[in-house]
């Protein structure tokens, strides 16, 4: 779909609202060039985090740990 800027201030919200109703995108002409408004996926929460490393060391190395020493009943 395309229109004018001066249509795109008339209806502004609508049209924005019909971009993300539809996921097609909208030009806007402006002095002959073209705008595009296209609108993106959200990304979740989880898919923004950043991996972190939790284990100093070999993780083999705790599984064969003996703690028979430090513990008592």
């Amino acid at each position: 779909m395309t229109v004018t800027s001066t249509k795109l201030r008339e209806n502004v919200y609508a049209l924005l609202d019909e971009v993300l109703a539809t996921g097609n995108p909208l030009e806007v002409e402006r002095k002959g060039r073209k705008l595009l408004i296209v609108p993106q996926k959200p990304v979740s929460k989880l898919a923004r985090l950043h991996s972190r490393p939790t284990i100093k060391g070999n993780p083999e190395d705790l599984v064969h740990l003996d703690w028979s020493k430090e513990w008592k009943p």
